[in-house]
């Protein structure tokens, strides 16, 4: 047996993942007779037919097969390895782009961000604010290096710190109601009231709906902190997060709605950044801070 190369590595990965020479020729952005002479080669060094090419379609022999889920196993190895070359190249970051989303409590994270940037002071910190949709939209566009925010957990190209659950409570103001209000209220009921929601951010992807009401009268807003004026003052009904409203929710100044037609919402509050993505030293160590003191910081 002689000798391999990565790069014939990478064309049988290639054609096993495409399903065949000239999908896997435009994945690596090569020539079909490239790919085709790299597989031969790599086959002849081995003395082990790898690809069955009997069919209409290449597929991996049984021998194939498990050549290529060992391959598999260096192929990560090199993109781990790629990564941290590229951590490695990265001098002390000039700034930080961090995105507080609209489910992040603003004191929280601004005592998490200040708690570490006041250690680094020659790197800046480029905060910005984006709802629903529109922070993880940033981070996957290469926009931001971290959000807090929520994520879709089964996307490959994402890791995450778990911060905690945050609770988002169906409200209204006293007297907003035409009829009193209780666990029981149906949609029908709330169809032809205002509802106050907030503009999703996100520019290209689908817009969400958290409990918007289809057809119902709407007011729109940038944030919570105008949905929470706008419904306390009577002009609207819509959903807040539990930690804005706890205070009036106590005093009487806003009326939970929770029931079995708007039972609320609870999502997951993380820390969020790119896994498949090179992250300089600075980067990391927040990362690593967040790690440490968020746990206490969101439990106070």
């Amino acid at each position: 047996m002689h000798a391999f190369t990565l790069q014939e590595i990478q064309c049988l990965d290639a054609v096993v993942r495409e399903g065949g020479f000239q999908a896997a020729a435009i994945a690596l952005n090569r020539s079909h007779a490239a790919i085709f002479a790299a597989i031969a080669k790599l086959e002849a060094n081995l003395g082990v037919l790898l690809l069955d090419r009997s069919g209409y379609r290449v597929s991996p022999t049984e021998a194939g097969c498990s050549f290529h889920r060992k391959a598999q196993s260096l192929l990560g190895e090199m993109e781990a390895l790629r990564v941290h070359a590229g951590q490695l190249a990265m001098g002390e970051e000039t700034h930080l782009r961090v995105i507080l989303g609209d489910t992040c409590p603003l004191h929280e994270g601004l005592r998490l961000l200040g708690g570490f940037f006041s250690q680094c002071p020659q790197t800046r910190l480029d905060l910005h604010f984006e709802t629903i949709g529109g922070p993880a939209e940033r981070l996957l566009e290469d926009e931001a290096d971290l959000i807090l925010h929520w994520v879709g957990k089964s996307d490959p190209r994402l890791e995450w710190i778990d911060l905690g659950p945050v609770s988002f409570v169906p409200v209204v103001a006293p007297g907003f109601l035409p009829f009193a209000p209780t666990s029981r209220i149906s949609p029908d009921q709330m169809r032809g009231l205002t509802q106050c929601i907030i503009r999703d951010t996100a520019r290209a992807a689908a817009k969400m709906n958290f409990y918007v009401m289809e057809g119902a009268p709407q007011c729109t807003v940038a944030d919570h902190a105008m949905k929470k004026e706008v419904i306390i003052r009577g002009m609207a009904w819509g959903h807040l997060p539990r930690f804005m409203i706890e205070h009036e929710l106590r005093d009487g100044r806003l009326l939970s709605m929770a029931g079995s037609a708007f039972p609320g919402v609870e999502t997951e509050l993380v820390a969020a950044r790119r896994r498949d993505r090179p992250h300089g030293p600075v980067a990391n160590r927040l990362w690593d801070y967040i790690t440490a003191h968020a746990p206490a910081l969101w439990a106070d």
